[in-house]
């Protein structure tokens, strides 16, 4: 990714379901996890019931585990035969794709209950002097000497269903995972509390997204926010908790949304030099950075105003992935372009224009000599050249210049209804039909159109409009 701040650079999680505010009719996942951070090793025995009726699915799970069977335990018990897909375009290449044919070579059988039963070993980058990978990223399932840290989604070290046709990824479950690491302190499992202990039996009701952090650290809590691996004094602890609650009291102010989940940071060190970032699998915010972990920043004077901006965007990821989900062409759009647009109102109304005008710009000189083909016109992934540029500065521009055309509260209006209307896909149809619910006044609809989502110039007109 370009966006490169003390090498801090900003992945970002995405999930897709239809018709919802969150996850419905999630996969259940349950059975055994066991972990060695000494010898970089999974041995999972895992069943997924639950499982949502789609036709064209595929079962992705991480290229790196070794299977020894997918099993149908219901409707009847028996191993599966299965194959790879070569088709799979929207993973992200950690994974394989699997299904299971039909009886008749034609189709695919997708049973109600299945076991996977599976292992894995990957490396272990102990140090970034002398025994370190090349890279290091949100995907990687990443052993660092003194721990192991996964998302959920992108890595795929548990499997998960994706329904090709529709473009959902059903990579939350609800879950009891009886998880064990002897050589670990301190087990954690993504939607539950941390830990101490080399093994426990972690239960949800709630669907989540399978992150893991496991090893040998300590952590806080104080009851607002939990950090693993903490590398910093309890007046900076408190000084971040009332930070996140001056945030979480600025989102629901505006969004008329209550924030129900407590954050958990994760302060870890990457598996390859001269990386770092953050990463949301909600509740969980990952900092992945060198010395002191990743969310250093956050506690050193020189960097600390510049950075809150990463950690409003994270926490704006509750309302625009785990919320609601987006899906799509313009799903990965929306999701970051929105957390990104109102993360910026934050910064404004919290931290002064200075700040925010230094972060507009910034964007603005990301968007020279930038095009792209028009919002109405994008049919294809392909279609969008540079990502990176099109989420995080151009979408979040493109939203800015809209709100000077309808003003900030009908801005925040068109937001509320965006996260509450309920869609099959959240299209560039469902984004101007939530437009014209909330600005009545079609002459204006028109100019909107015309100026930021038919336009060619697009970029240029936004720009203009907020350097009026």
């Amino acid at each position: 990714m370009k966006k490169v701040f003390l090498s801090l650079t900003l992945f970002l999680v995405l999930s897709f379901a239809p018709k919802l505010l969150a996850q419905e009719n999630a996969p259940h996942l349950r059975g055994n996890v066991k972990i060695s951070i000494i010898e970089g090793t999974f041995e999972c025995d895992l069943t997924m019931s639950n499982i949502p009726r789609v036709e064209d699915y595929l079962i992705r799970l991480n290229a790196g585990m070794n299977l020894l069977h997918f099993r149908s335990k219901k409707p009847h018990d028996f191993v599966l035969g299965y194959e790879k897909s070569t088709e799979d375009s929207t993973s992200t290449g950690e994974s394989i794709a699997y299904y299971f044919p039909d009886n008749t070579g034609k189709g695919k059988f997708l049973p109600h209950e299945i076991q996977f039963r599976y292992v894995g070993k990957f490396p272990i980058a102990s140090d970034t002097i002398e025994n370190y990978s090349r890279f290091d990223w949100k995907g990687n399932i990443a052993f660092n000497g003194y721990s192991v840290r996964i998302d959920g989604n992108q890595s795929a070290w548990c499997p998960y269903i994706y329904d090709a046709k529709n473009d959902i990824e059903y990579d939350k479950f609800t879950y009891e995972i009886d998880l064990t690491c002897m050589d670990c302190s301190t087990i954690y499992l993504n939607g539950s509390q941390p830990i101490k202990s080399v093994n426990a039996k972690f239960k949800s009701q709630t669907p989540y997204e399978l992150a893991l952090f496991c090893g040998n650290f300590d952590f806080e809590d104080d009851g607002n926010i939990v950090i693993l691996n903490p590398q910093f004094t309890k007046d900076e602890i408190q000084q971040l908790s009332n930070l996140v609650s001056s945030f979480k009291n600025y989102y629901e102010q505006k969004l008329d949304i209550k924030l129900e989940q407590s954050l958990v940071f994760v302060n870890t060190t990457p598996t390859a030099p001269k990386h770092g970032w953050l990463f949301v699998s909600s509740p969980t915010i990952m900092g992945i950075g060198e010395g002191k972990g990743g969310l250093s920043p956050l506690f050193e004077k020189e960097f600390q105003e510049w950075y809150k901006h990463h950690i409003a965007h994270e926490l704006a990821h509750y309302y625009f992935t785990a919320f609601k989900k987006f899906n799509s062409i313009l799903g990965d759009m929306l999701s970051e372009g929105l957390a990104e647009y109102i993360s910026l109102k934050l910064v404004e109304d919290l931290f002064g224009t200075e700040l925010y005008n230094a972060k507009l710009m910034a964007k603005i000189e990301w968007l020279e000599d930038f095009e792209t083909n028009p919002l109405s016109s994008i049919k294809s992934i392909t279609d969008i050249e540079d990502r990176e540029t099109f989420v995080y500065d151009y979408a979040p521009v493109i939203f800015l210049a809209i709100e000077k055309e309808i003003g900030k509260d009908k801005m925040f209006e068109w937001i509320k209804t965006i996260l509450k209307t309920e869609t099959e896909f959240t299209n560039y149809e469902f984004l101007l039909s939530t437009l014209k619910n909330i600005v009545k006044d079609n002459k204006k609809i028109k100019s909107i159109e015309n100026t930021y989502f038919k336009n060619e110039d697009s970029t240029e007109n936004a720009i203009n409009r907020l350097n009026k």
